[in-house]
């Protein structure tokens, strides 16, 4: 149902996104990249984070790795990414398909700088095998998210 959510999602917010979808599964950025014959790097992952007061969402390229220093200086804390049941239970999407569309709850959304790399990216579209085109200007927009560095260089 998750993709449902995130198809909703773009028709109450009046977005014209082609959700694709593939036989194969897309649930890691390497057999996302390979479906999809992209770089990994153009893989938009999303990684779900439990602060002390709220979760959020961190956006970054797909062979990007979180920067424990760069985290605890922008969010005050050390990061705790959500286990499987909490990324389903807050977003509403399994893991391998989390994404910043349709979400089960109220997150905030943050993007890293090394998306800005790139023209176009591909995140998730809330299951295990698809995705969607999007610039991250957009992307940015479209989920009223906020840039950050947390990524290591």
């Amino acid at each position: 149902m998750s993709v449902e959510s995130v198809k909703s999602y773009f028709i109450e917010k009046n977005l014209r996104y082609e959700i694709l979808e593939f036989d194969a599964g897309t649930e890691t950025v390497e057999l996302a990249a390979q479906a999809l014959g992209v770089e990994p790097a153009l893989i938009a992952k999303t990684l779900a984070f439990k602060l002390k007061d709220r979760n959020i969402l961190v956006m970054a390229k797909g062979d990007a790795r979180i920067d424990n220093k760069k985290f605890k200086q922008e969010f005050q804390v050390k990061a705790k990414m959500m286990s499987p049941d909490e990324v389903l239970a807050n977003t509403g999407h399994p893991v391998g398909g989390v994404c910043p569309f349709g979400l089960k709850t109220d997150m905030s959304i943050y993007l890293d700088e090394s998306l800005r790399a790139f023209e176009k990216v591909y995140p998730a579209a809330g299951s295990r095998n698809s995705c969607i085109e999007i610039t991250p200007n957009d992307l940015c927009s479209v989920t009223d998210a906020r840039w950050v560095n947390v990524c290591k260089s």
